[in-house]
């Protein structure tokens, strides 16, 4: 009997383990019915990032299909934001640290400032931060694709005269899985933030 109990203990466990190990998909989803092997199922569709094209920091073109395979995290910024920016980015490189020797990680960081972030500042502002492995994608392009696309990433993005720097952006770290669904949101000035998304990094490595 001992060991029944103990057996049942342990399933118990591990199935509390395995929920817990479970990252949330956020974002909107639709219920839609469909035909599999002549049978109508419900199925789920979720939030998913769209099709993009801008340049990195080197002046190559960056798509979702460089980030094919891979889990990333998506942030905006501007390299002369004077607020929140470089607490980000503080917290970013531990997560880079972290991962950067692991290609199926990668970090994208979109400005919000194209005018003034051309690629040359984009590298040089890559350099300073000591970022050398091809993981982290710093991207300019046109700002409107760059506004609009943050609402995908469930985040904001736009221009504010009240605001410094003219711009105004969300501070949260998007985790974004391999089938380019949201996985994580978290806020980028926090250290303890940068902590779970490691964290969650890790969970969602081992997912299938």
């Amino acid at each position: 009997m001992r060991v029944v109990v103990v057996l049942m203990l342990m399933f118990v466990v591990a199935c509390k383990h395995s929920q817990v190990d479970k990252l949330p998909i956020l974002g909107n989803k639709d219920v839609v019915q469909k035909e599999v092997n002549g049978v109508m199922v419900t199925d789920t569709v979720y939030q998913t990032i769209p099709d993009f094209e801008f340049i990195n920091q080197n002046g190559k073109p960056v798509t979702q299909q460089s980030l094919n395979g891979k889990i990333y995290i998506a942030d905006f910024f501007f390299t002369t934001c004077p607020t929140i920016c470089p607490a980000m980015k503080r917290n970013l490189l531990t997560v880079y640290n972290q991962f950067k020797e692991n290609d199926t990680v990668a970090i994208l960081s979109h400005t919000i400032d194209p005018v003034h972030d051309s690629v040359a500042v984009l590298k040089d502002y890559a350099t300073r931060l000591g970022v050398t492995s091809g993981q982290w994608y710093f991207v300019t392009g046109n700002k409107d694709s760059i506004f609009q696309i943050a609402q995908y990433y469930l985040v904001s993005a736009h221009e504010d005269e009240q605001a410094a720097g003219g711009l105004l952006h969300s501070g949260h770290l998007v985790l974004v899985d391999k089938q380019k669904r949201i996985r994580g949101l978290y806020d980028g000035t926090v250290e303890e933030d940068a902590s779970k998304l490691i964290k969650d990094i890790d969970i969602l490595l081992k997912e299938l």
